[in-house]
Order: C-alpha cells, then structure tokens, then sequence
C-alpha cells in the first residue's frame, strides 16, 4: 500500500498561529537568546560575499534573519507558513532598522525562482515539515550552483538531561521552563537521528551531506555543486 503525505505544511503540535505563536515569541525573545541569534548570525554569514542572498526557511518571529540583516553585508528573506509569524517578524523587522522580506509559503512550495540564493538556512523548524523529501528538493532549487544549505535542528538521540541542560541556558521563568521541557520532549519524537537524515538527503538532489551533533541538536550541511 502507497502512503500519502500529508497535505498541509506543518505536522506540529499545534497551528503556529494567534496566541500559541505569540506566546512562541515571547519565549523565544528573552535577552539570553538574543545574544544567541546574533553569535549565530556571524557565523552563518561568515563566509557570504558583500550582496548575498539569503533565505531562512520558517523564521517563526524572525529573531535570527533579523540579526543576519543587521550585518549590512546581505540581503535576507524569510518564508514560514504561518501568517501570524509574518506579521510579528515584519514588525519586528521594522522596529530593528533592518532590512528583511518576510513572506507567507510553503518550504514544499516556495515562491521562489531558481537560483534565487547563496545561502538556505532552516533552525528548529525542519522536524515539523510534512513533506521533508520535497522541501530539500525545493530548498536545492533555490540554491545557485555553489550555494550552501545549513538545517539545524534538535537530535532525535538527545537525552533528558540535555533537554534539561539546553533549557537551564535559555534563562526562562520557572514556568516557562518547565512547559519548555515538556515541548521539547514532544518535538524529540519527531526529530530525526543523524542516520535517518543522511538517508533523506542521500534520496535528494543534495544525495550527500555533513552532519555534527552539539548538545541536544544536530547540524546538516549540504552543498548544490
């Protein structure tokens, strides 16, 4: 028997939408991670030339394709499926002077032509896409020959203790936290292992990628020749 996929975009726990990705948005915009998205913005930026193009793939409230657009040195857009999260990292982009297009779309369907980037960037958001197989298809169509893709995600093989550490660092209220844990424990089930998304690349236009682990997350790298 031929299993279908799902159609909508977005297999999460929840619709990222109204109140429930406000609420994302406050917890993800404490001073602890602001200081993380822009150590994290200089690094995936690093290596871009003056005048690169770059897409972040589900930005959710924008936070780190803000700071990428902060450096002045490249031009960022953001495409993510739910339109609340559009909205708040517009208005987020415009109260921080910085020069970002967010977008409302699909990563299975992106509005996009091809070619149009040096540079794809998805964070904690890869777990969650309904059809992972046809996003990195598409996320290699974007890509101009020579263009890199970094997916950085939570590792399906983390510990509870790591969740708990990872946690501790974000710097929450106790009972953010503490809700913190539970979800992520929930996404752990859907994340992918270091082998499961070799096998998901290797069936891709990618076929090869570099994987590195780090706490309780992994990094994919692949690279369109």
């Amino acid at each position: 028997m031929v299993m279908r996929q799902a159609n909508k975009p977005y297999r999460g726990l929840l619709p990222m939408e109204g109140r429930i990705a406000r609420r994302y948005a406050d917890l993800r915009g404490s001073a602890n991670q602001a200081e993380l998205y822009r150590r994290q913005a200089a690094e995936l930026t690093a290596g871009l030339g003056d005048g690169a193009e770059v897409l972040e793939i589900a930005p959710g409230p924008g936070y780190l394709a803000i700071e990428m657009a902060r450096t002045g040195r490249v031009r960022v857009t953001g495409l993510d499926v739910s339109t609340t999260f559009v909205e708040l990292a517009t208005a987020a982009a415009r109260k921080a002077g910085a020069d970002v297009e967010f977008r409302a779309g699909d990563a299975a369907d992106m509005p996009f032509d091809a070619g149009s980037f040096d540079l794809a960037v998805s964070q904690a958001a890869f777990k969650n896409f309904s059809r992972p197989g046809r996003a990195l298809a598409e996320i290699h169509r974007v890509l101009r020959p020579g263009g890199t893709a970094i997916i950085q995600d939570m590792n399906r093989d983390a510990s509870a203790a790591g969740i708990a550490a990872e946690v501790t660092g974000m710097g929450l209220g106790r009972g953010s936290a503490a809700m913190t844990k539970v979800i992520l424990s929930r996404l752990r089930r859907r994340a992918y292992s270091p082998p499961q998304f070799e096998r998901l690349v290797a069936a891709s236009p990618f076929r090869t990628c570099e994987i590195t682990t780090e706490g309780i997350g992994l990094e994919v790298r692949m690279k369109k020749p």
